[in-house]
């Protein structure tokens, strides 16, 4: 067996702020959202990505890929803002083990009343902390960590670019 690369000062000093900078990131957006709108990180995001997609609605795989998060994971989302009356599921035409999550009028409302209070704390946690060079680093290097993850996840060549990577609009 050969010998691990071990991290170094300098890495291990950048995979310790990394971990401790997205717990703490992610911990003052998930209360933010909790406090503001009554949602959840993930119900927030699985809001913005149903609002952004054609006709507001996108297949539950397709949704559940762009969310990196898993099927059975997305599907307590789904039934939680379902039972909110945020989002609604219905058959795929085409496919009849296809399903759509599609958001309601009463989603986009609440995503509207949520999305000034949730980039404000973005802004707070993250953006305004950096300077622009920072902030375009962070998106560089972040970008290519997704690049690869994705990549190598579905054993594809292709890749996304740092602000697909990243999010975009009221993401955050």
């Amino acid at each position: 067996m050969t010998e691990p690369r071990w991290l170094d000062e300098h890495e291990k000093a950048a995979w310790i702020a990394f971990l401790s900078a997205t717990n703490l990131v992610n911990r003052k957006l998930e209360q933010q959202l909790k406090d503001d709108a009554g949602l959840s990180h993930t119900q927030y995001e699985v809001l913005v990505q149903l609002d952004a997609a054609p006709g507001g609605a996108l297949r539950m795989t397709e949704l559940a890929d762009r969310l990196v998060t898993s099927k059975s994971g997305l599907t307590y989302q789904i039934t939680q803002l379902e039972r909110a009356g945020l989002v609604f599921r219905r058959s795929c035409p085409s496919d009849v083990r296809g399903v759509f999550a599609e958001i309601t009028d009463q989603g986009r409302e609440v995503l509207r009343l949520a999305a000034p209070g949730h980039v404000e704390a973005v802004r707070n946690a993250l953006i305004d902390v950096l300077t622009p060079e920072q902030l375009g680093h962070v998106a560089q290097g972040l970008g290519e960590v997704a690049r690869r993850l994705r990549c190598g996840a579905k054993g594809a060549a292709a890749g996304t670019d740092a602000a697909d990577a990243a999010g975009a609009g009221r993401s955050g």
